[in-house]
């Protein structure tokens, strides 16, 4: 292929797309530090211990016409996250592309997720709510940057290059939430080495993860470049109600879709339940299986790095098979794991170990294909 346009002068885009590919798998570096060190090993068990504090040994909390145990508020704050997730991010989805500054908006949600998860460091004794707002709102603010970054892959790579691209960006990230971790993991471990108390030693680390998360997007907010949308729905009005009209246009051509239909309901709850069992690994570790904190933050370790090596894998799958024959095959992975750890002994620290690693190669192989078939499957953003 002619790397050339006419009169002889060099096509340079693919040099400035793989530039943005670059600057655009930072992303994946910066956010993924919230996922590992917050998301899935320190919060749940620190909040956890906020909630017991705050009723007592054998207290409830009571909640309208429900009572829970205080391990089940964490449970009903990830479903409430969820629920505003569902609300929020499909008017969001459709107004990022819909609208040019998409690495402004990248920012914002960044550094808004982070200021609400860095909240989580002044929660301390009984303090639940302050930690409940600061998960709640971080997660909302993590999905729908998420969606904001989605919304940006399609403009800086071709079609046949997307799935190299979307895993090459989710193996980064796993790399990069690993990184912290390591260093959480020798914070943690060593805190009385440090002088510091094992709560705070706890919420420096998910401090960490906010200021890393911030941080590390600056990269690409500053090497990205702002693209005009392109295939979208034409819709009147301004970007906001054109936004909302995408949305209602992509709902009322589902029915001549109904394989895109299936194919979001489906999505919906894949994508669930992957993101329920990061949620509740820490959690599930600790509390029915009894095993320490040292134990499961090794074992997450080990899971990022060996997600590292999944998504390439599984993006080389979905390069020679395609995705749509490679998901099935994950997802099938994933069910079998899931359904052992229903059974797995407690205490059992190698067999934990041996199910963290094929978690962490389905995860990494999983996940990175997700938004590409989710971005096929929307008859509006294919020009409906």
């Amino acid at each position: 292929m002619s790397n050339s346009v006419p009169g002889g002068i060099a096509d340079l885009r693919p040099l400035e797309e793989e530039k943005e590919q670059k600057a655009w798998y930072w992303y994946d570096w910066a956010n993924s530090a919230y996922t590992t060190t917050i998301g899935t090993v320190f919060f749940g068990p620190y909040f956890i211990n906020l909630a017991e504090n705050a009723v007592g040994e054998n207290g409830r909390f009571h909640v309208g016409p429900f009572s829970m145990p205080p391990g089940s508020l964490f449970f009903w704050l990830i479903t409430a996250s969820t629920i505003l997730s569902a609300l929020i991010l499909p008017p969001l989805g459709a107004y990022a592309d819909r609208t040019a500054n998409k690495k402004g908006m990248l920012a914002f949600f960044a550094r808004t997720g982070a200021a609400f998860a860095a909240l989580i460091f002044f929660a301390t004794g009984d303090n639940w709510q302050l930690a409940a707002v600061g998960i709640v709102m971080g997660n909302l603010c993590f999905s729908a940057a998420g969606v904001v970054n989605d919304s940006i892959l399609p403009l800086i790579s071709d079609e046949a290059n997307r799935d190299r691209v979307s895993s090459r960006g989710w193996a980064f990230g796993y790399l990069g939430g690993g990184l912290l971790l390591v260093v959480n993991l020798a914070v943690f471990l060593g805190h009385d080495a440090l002088g510091l108390e094992e709560g705070f030693a706890a919420r420096l680390c998910m401090l960490s993860a906010a200021v890393w998360w911030a941080g590390f997007t600056v990269i690409p907010f500053l090497r990205l470049r702002n693209h005009q949308p392109a295939d979208i729905e034409p819709v009147e009005g301004n970007a906001i109600v054109r936004s909302f009209g995408q949305l209602a246009a992509t709902l009322r051509e589902m029915k001549n879709y109904p394989m895109a239909l299936t194919f979001l309901l489906a999505y919906l709850f894949f994508n669930d339940g992957i993101q329920t069992v990061i949620a509740s690994a820490s959690v599930y570790g600790a509390e029915e299986l009894g095993h320490s904190q040292t134990i499961l933050i090794a074992t997450i370790l080990m899971v990022q790095f060996v997600a590292f090596f999944g998504a390439l894998l599984f993006g080389r799958l979905a390069a020679r098979q395609g995705a749509k024959k490679t998901i099935p095959v994950g997802l099938g992975i994933w069910c079998v794991i899931v359904t052992i750890a229903l059974f797995l002994p407690a205490g059992n620290v190698p067999l934990f170990l041996i199910l963290g690693a094929a978690i962490g190669i389905v995860l990494g192989g999983t996940r990175a294909p997700g938004p590409l078939l989710l971005l096929a499957a929307d008859p509006a953003r294919q020009g409906g």
